[in-house]
This record gives structure tokens, sequence and C-alpha cells, in this order.
């Protein structure tokens, strides 16, 4: 490979740290006893030499412990944020062996030194020997930081990075752009990074790389490794679609201190985005595991209890501002009808008082039958990403079972369930979600979807919540169809936010924490789709 050739393959990148994780076996030429401040052997008790300290620096140093590592050198800070930026980078084993330490004579200060390192990189191996100085103040060794113990030509301000030939993708998105890999240097899909990093590329040959030295500015300085590539590297393919994701993204930024998030999924099941704001991200907000009450988006379920327990969707039913459903005193917010409504037009409006009164008709495990239609109690292991959809359970009471069927109560629902939810709705049919095309998802408990003489008005009752409920600032986004959901949480003083719905083949989810209302989530479902 040329000298051209090879910068080339650098020339370019994205600054990062990309140097080998220092793991393996250290080899130590060291003698059976302690060496004194002299260098020669002592008793147990003298206090350890600079034999001693560079035998402990180089144990801890690939043994992958960075504050003991860091510890033992004269500059800890610095050096122990240099040695643990080396551990996050790029995977990689190492074989250390401690050459030599020159003895100090007595009263002397400093002492040199040397170990050699083997990098094993894929097939090929990288070895050098690295300079090592010790220091002494008091009675006590250090050995001196610097940034040639990373590498002998490497100096202050420079770092190590590594690169593929051809800057390929390990990982791309559904369009084929580069996800994880190639010029991607910083996450693209913070909440999909980990897994997203755990696909494995699916390799036909070797790509290549190439090690170098760069500045501060990400300019290569020299390349001190090489290795030309023999074949071409097939990247793990992801659903996701960094179009999609950067509306989502964009749409839960302008949210500002409100902490929102947006998941999106196809009909099929293919994850497409999964997006956070910053005041999501310092609360660690999980959309895929973490359980929140849905709130009214839950009538979703109850109004399939009630479609499949006979009522019509034209049938009327009292939807009452304030009603004594048992024990429970329900309350709409800031509305109520003198007359019977039809039971389409309670869902769109979000009658609380009628769904309320509908759950406390059902059977003990009518919600949950109707949940578990919608995958809410389903299991799935999706490589590399950990998700929980929700937990609802039958409820012998009454009374639970009335603040259950407004989404209160002990139904709990994370947005990867409640997008679930809606992608059923959808896709009229069991989903089974998935991040890969090419690595699938596990099944561990599966459901079955509400039968299509149920979905058929469900649907129809969806879309009227954006053409004439709680929904209507969506009514110029298409045809939308979804529901909204207000859930008081903790003291019930604050509420979270929420719209759960689909338009054509993506269904998503808006989530807004302490929102006290579904109306912020509802625009930013507008953003999203814009």
């Amino acid at each position: 490979m040329s000298t051209a050739r090879r910068r080339g393959i650098l020339i370019g990148a994205a600054v990062a740290v990309v140097v080998v994780v220092l793991a393996g076996v250290v080899l130590l030429n060291s003698g059976s006893t302690p060496d004194s401040a002299s260098g020669e052997p002592g008793p147990a008790t003298t206090a350890p030499g600079p034999k001693d300290m560079a035998t402990k620096y180089v144990l801890a140093f690939s043994s992958h412990d960075a504050a003991s590592a860091g510890k033992y050198t004269d500059n800890p800070q610095v050096a122990t944020a240099a040695i643990s930026d080396v551990y996050s980078s790029v995977s990689a084993k190492v074989r250390a062996t401690l050459t030599e330490v020159a003895p100090a004579a007595a009263g002397a200060t400093t002492s040199t030194g040397k170990f050699h390192l083997v990098w094993s990189l894929t097939s090929e191996k990288w070895d050098y020997d690295v300079p090592i100085e010790l220091v002494r103040s008091g009675n006590d060794w250090k050995v001196h930081w610097t940034p040639a113990l990373l590498h002998p030509e490497l100096k202050d301000g420079q770092r190590l990075l590594l690169k593929t030939a051809g800057k390929q993708p390990a990982v791309v998105d559904r369009d084929g752009k580069a996800l994880v890999g190639g010029d991607v240097t910083t996450p693209l899909v913070p909440l999909l990074d980990s897994a997203l990093n755990s696909a494995k590329a699916q390799s036909s040959g070797d790509a290549g790389f190439a090690i170098g030295i760069v500045d501060g500015a990400g300019a290569v300085v020299k390349e001190v490794f090489t290795k030309e590539g023999s074949g071409t590297v097939k990247p793990a393919t992801s659903t996701v679609s960094l179009a999609t994701q950067a509306a989502a993204q964009a749409a839960v930024d302008s949210a500002g201190d409100r902490p929102a998030v947006i998941i999106s999924m196809k009909a099929n099941g293919e994850i497409t985005s999964a997006a956070r704001n910053a005041a999501a991200a310092a609360k660690s907000t999980n959309p895929f595991s973490g359980q929140f009450a849905p709130g009214s988006a839950f009538k979703i379920a109850t109004a399939t209890a009630a479609l499949e327990s006979g009522i019509d969707a034209n049938e009327a039913r009292d939807c009452p501002e304030v009603a004594q459903i048992g024990q429970r005193t329900l309350k709409n917010d800031g509305f109520g009808y003198p007359n019977p409504i039809p039971l389409h037009q309670a869902f769109a409006k979000s009658c609380n008082t009628t769904f309320g009164q509908i759950a406390a008709d059902l059977p003990a495990d009518g919600l949950k039958k109707a949940a578990d239609q919608f995958g809410l109690n389903a299991d799935f292991s999706i490589p590399g990403l950990t998700t929980e959809a929700g937990k609802v359970e039958a409820a012998d009471d009454k009374s639970q079972r009335v603040e259950d069927g407004i989404g209160q109560g002990r139904v709990t629902v994370s947005p990867f369930g409640a997008c679930l939810m809606a992608a059923t709705v959808a896709s009229g049919k069991a989903v089974t979600p998935q991040l890969f095309t090419d690595l699938p998802t596990e099944v561990g408990t599966g459901y079955k979807a509400p039968p299509a003489g149920v979905l058929g008005p469900l649907r129809q009752m969806m879309r009227e919540v954006v053409t004439g409920g709680t929904a209507t600032d969506l009514a110029k986004s298409g045809e939308v169809r979804g529901k909204t959901g207000t859930a008081q949480f903790g003291s019930g003083e604050n509420a979270h936010g929420w719209f759960v719905g689909y338009k054509g083949d993506t269904a998503f989810v808006v989530f807004m924490e302490g929102a006290d209302s579904s109306k912020p989530a509802v625009k930013l479902a507008a953003k999203f789709l814009s």
C-alpha cells in the first residue's frame, strides 16, 4: 500500500480517539524480591522501588484499571482520563511485557526502563517498545506521565486514531446510510446506540485499516501502522430511518425544558426512530422499558373490551361531567353531556365517566384480555435492546377496574408498548418489533390482535379523535388516527401527556413527562409528521 493510499484511509475522519482496549497477559521480567530504592533486592519491609512501581503500573494498565494506573503516575487526573479514553475505544487484546528498569543509585530521583506491547488487531499483530520513566519524591516512586506511554511518538495534544479502509460502516439504516462506523463519530440515534453497536458486521472479507497519530484538529500527523484489506464488508442493516429519526429529534428538541420522547415503527414492527430531548435524558427516561400511567390513551384497550362485549360504537352512553361509580368519583376535563352520546363520540372527547362505567361492568379479566391483544403483556427479545411493553392485570375489585379503565390505577405502559398498540391497530395483526433486518427478534410471549370486526370501528373512533375530538391540532396532518392521554402521577397534582396513533403504515407515540395535558404532545406529533 502506498503512503498516499494509507494516508487516504485516515484523512477526513472525524476526530476520535480510537485506541486499542487493553486486555491480556502481562509478562514481567522481574526478580522474586521487590527492589529497594537502590534497585537491589531488599527485605519485604523495604519501600517499593522503581521496578515495583513500573510493575504495578503495567499490571493496572493491562487490567483495564484506569484509576489505579493513573494513581501510580505523577499526574493522576490527566493519566486516568487518557487511559479511560483508551479503554472506551476499539476492543483488542494486548500482551504487555516489562523488559527492563534501570537500578536507581542511592539518592537518585529518576530511573528509566521500557515495556513491550503486542496488539492483536484482527489478524494482525502490532508491536513496539514503550519508554517508561520513574521519578522519586521522598520515599515514593511514580511513573512519569507522558502520552508516549501510549505510543513512543505520541506528543501532548495528539491522539491515536484507527480507521477502517474505505470508511465502511458497520451498521447502516434502512436506506443504506451509515449509523455506526464509516464517517460516523458520534451516536446518530443515542437511545439505540448500544443496540446498534452490538450488531456485528457480516464480513465477507477484511476491509483493512490504519492507525495514525492525529492532532487536536483531527489532521493526520503520521501513520504508525497499516494493514491492507482483502475483500469487502457487508454491514448489518437496521430498520431505523435517519430521515424519520431527524424528524423525531427535531420535534422533541422543540419541547425545551419539558421531557419529551418519540418512538415510531412501521405497522410491521420495524422500529424507525427513537428520540428524546435533553430534559428527558437528564431524567434518564427510558421509552423502551420505563413504565408510566397511560391515562386516556389506554381507552384504546378499554374501547376494544367494550366492542368485544357487544357494545356498538353507535350505542348511546351516559357522559356526565361527574359520576359516582361504586366507591370512585370520576370527572371529565371540564365537560359533560346532559343526554347520552354515542360511544364513538365519548371516545373522541375522552369521556372518563363513560369509560369508567364500561370498565366497572367488565369481567375481572376484561381489560387484561383487551390489553393482551395489543401486546402490552407480551415479551420480546430484540437484539441489543431491553424492552417492556407494559403491565395490565386482572382486577376483581370493581373500583380498581374503574381506575384501570381510564389508564390510571395499576395499569402501566412504556412509550414502546404504546407504539406497539398503535402498530397493531394499523396492521390488524400481532406485531413483532424489530431493530435489524438480518437479526431476528425472539418472541417469548406472543399475542393475538383483536378481530377485524372490532378493529374496523376502533379505527374510525381513533380518526374521530383527530377530526372532532381531543387532537384536532392534527387535523391538517393528513389521515392520522390516534388517542390522547393525560395521566396523573405521584400526588395527582401533575400529569403526563400522551398521543398514541398512526398515519399510513407508520405508528408513533409522543410522551411528555409532567406536561399536565395531552395538548403539548399533540402539537409535537404535528411537528413530527410535518
